[in-house]
């Protein structure tokens, strides 16, 4: 997959840069926040709950979008467009506490809704670039 992602741009994904994740709502307007990610050579993951309206969001329609800026040069970003491909069960929050570590927080621990935690996976299927 990383085929579809210039060579020059991988390293935003691999860095713990912070994305902004857009999913489409039930009224098919956009919402976009700030997310933890981690990229492994073909799809992205994030930490999320099964109660928060981006979960509802992607249950209605899987399609998704994630943006990361260049932080030594903001007008250059990466723009990956996908689609939901899985939702997996992380009811121990051990995929939230590796992504917090992976962000800087070496004593992190689970949070308070680990039980309602899910992984969501997403194919990356075009980009674009700046």
């Amino acid at each position: 997959m990383t085929g579809v992602i210039p060579a020059d741009y991988v390293h935003l994904l691999e860095a713990p840069n912070y994305g902004a994740l857009g999913t489409i709502r039930p009224d098919d307007t956009v919402q976009v926040n700030p997310m933890w990610f981690e990229f492994d050579g073909h799809v992205l993951r994030f930490t999320h709950t099964t109660k928060r309206a981006k979960f509802r969001n992607l249950q209605h329609n899987p399609a998704m979008s994630l943006s990361v800026m260049d932080p030594d040069d903001p007008f250059r970003y990466l723009e990956a467009r996908g689609r939901l491909i899985a939702v997996e069960p992380d009811p121990t929050g051990a995929f939230y506490v590796r992504l917090g570590k992976r962000y800087g927080n070496a004593e992190q621990q689970p949070p308070a809704d680990s039980a309602d935690r899910v992984i969501l996976v997403m194919e990356i299927l075009t980009t674009t670039k700046q």
